[in-house]
């Protein structure tokens, strides 16, 4: 018998009703998903649509895995709980996988269910560990929804808290196409990098516990500092026994090309987060550190639900596919297939005023002929192409940049279809 779906409408209306009114839906005539598979989603009236988007950088090995779900149902209907006081086997397991695949000497994790936890208990961390309580944050960044993690936030319509937590200090981001100090790069020696140097000595103590970044910003359009970047804030950072915390919650597990983000730009962290990607759908995130770091967090502290069997199996199975199916390196390919193509467009279509990425984290920012913000004209455009069967995502801070995070397991032909329908589209309405 066919399973009856309620539809959008109905959706929206108990949401409007049940649902608190701070949670917003993309599309002006969204659909109801119901089925994935691998690259693709159907809606609840059959349609299949290329998902460029993978709910966020999450389902980077594909929606519905076949063989990562196989092992998550055996783990499901044999141990699903017991907290992580009793010992299971998983969860070990995973944290030694992630300290063979995380660059340096990363090797101690801490299991919770979500990005915003990983960062909080990250900050955490660096705060037993230096013993100072001072962050160092850069604008646009998006670090999460609790009281810290919103704070560390530099995204005015994402700091919905009225009273944000004190001694937080944000410096420029490396936004390169527009840049907050007006500069040019190569030929500003990374002014934004410097700056970081002034922020420490004129607005903090002196010794801040760590400085916060996402190896590439996404909420802030994808954006992806220059190569250099990283580099010189590390050098800096160490001066002042300021530690660095990469964000990886969207861009780990190969999405970039590399396993995390952080390791195009040659910089070791002395913290990472990690989350979405690494259970494919089940929630599970980790903050991770060097044994030195890590082993001066010795207070009782658990997670109830922090790398619990099943998650912890999604995690596992994760790592071995993406390993097994060459992931990161069709994200390279395809990430380079991508920005070629977008990068023809641009010159056919001059509201595309940026192209921007590395593996298959990628932006198109629009813009209008004066080279402002255009998100009324993505908007229509997002539209158009998922009526045509294309989900693609937007972000940045004028929410104006469309944002390419498909499934990793997309192909060569996906990519041609989704330039061409994207051609089409600027085309039919001459932009």
């Amino acid at each position: 018998m066919e399973k009856k779906y309620i539809g959008p409408e109905a959706i929206i209306a108990k949401k409007k009703k049940y649902i608190m009114p701070c949670l917003a839906h993309f599309y002006k005539q969204p659909r109801e998903f119901v089925k994935g598979s691998m690259q693709y989603l159907y809606d609840s009236e059959g349609k299949k649509y290329l998902d460029c988007f993978a709910g966020v950088s999450v389902i980077n090995c594909g929606h519905c895995n076949p063989e990562i779900n196989k092992k998550v149902t055996e783990q499901v209907n044999t141990l699903q709980h017991v907290c992580n006081i009793y010992l299971t086997e998983n969860f070990v397991n995973l944290a030694e996988k992630l300290a063979e695949v995380t660059p340096g000497k990363l090797q101690k994790s801490f299991f919770c269910s979500t990005g915003t936890e990983a960062n909080e208990g990250a900050a955490l961390l660096a705060q037993i560990y230096t013993g100072q309580s001072e962050f160092i944050a850069l604008r646009n960044g998006l670090h999460g929804r609790t009281k810290l993690t919103m704070s560390l936030t530099g995204i005015g319509m994402w700091r919905t808290d009225p009273n944000p937590v004190g001694g937080i200090h944000f410096a420029p981001n490396p936004y390169c196409y527009r840049c907050p100090l007006g500069k040019k790069y190569p030929e500003c020696d990374l002014a934004c990098a410097n700056m970081i140097e002034d922020i420490i000595k004129t607005s903090t103590s002196g010794h801040p516990a760590a400085y916060f970044a996402e190896s590439i910003q996404g909420n802030a359009g994808i954006v992806v500092p220059p190569k250099g970047y990283f580099k010189r804030v590390k050098e800096i950072l160490e001066q002042y026994g300021t530690l660095f915390v990469a964000d990886e919650v969207q861009t780990g597990f190969a999405r970039s090309g590399k396993m995390f983000a952080i390791e195009n730009f040659d910089v070791v962290p002395d913290i990472m987060s990690v989350a979405k990607a690494l259970g494919n759908g089940a929630p599970i995130s980790a903050f991770i550190s060097t044994a030195e770091i890590a082993d001066t967090y010795t207070k009782p502290g658990a997670s109830t639900l922090g790398g619990n069997p099943v998650s912890s199996t999604a995690g596992l199975a994760v790592l071995n596919y993406i390993e097994e199916h060459h992931l990161k390196e069709n994200a390279f390919a395809r990430g380079e297939q991508l920005r070629n193509g977008l990068r023809e467009l641009q010159k056919k279509h001059p509201v595309i005023g940026d192209v921007r990425g590395l593996g298959l984290m990628d932006g198109a920012e629009f813009i209008h002929a004066d080279g402002s913000p255009a998100p009324e004209i993505l908007d229509d455009v997002l539209e158009e192409l998922k009526d045509r069967g294309f989900i693609i995502g937007k972000n940045g801070v004028g929410r104006n940049v469309m944002a390419f995070q498909p499934p990793l397991v997309i192909t060569e032909e996906n990519i041609n279809e989704v330039l061409n329908a994207l051609d089409l589209v600027l085309t039919e309405k001459k932009l």
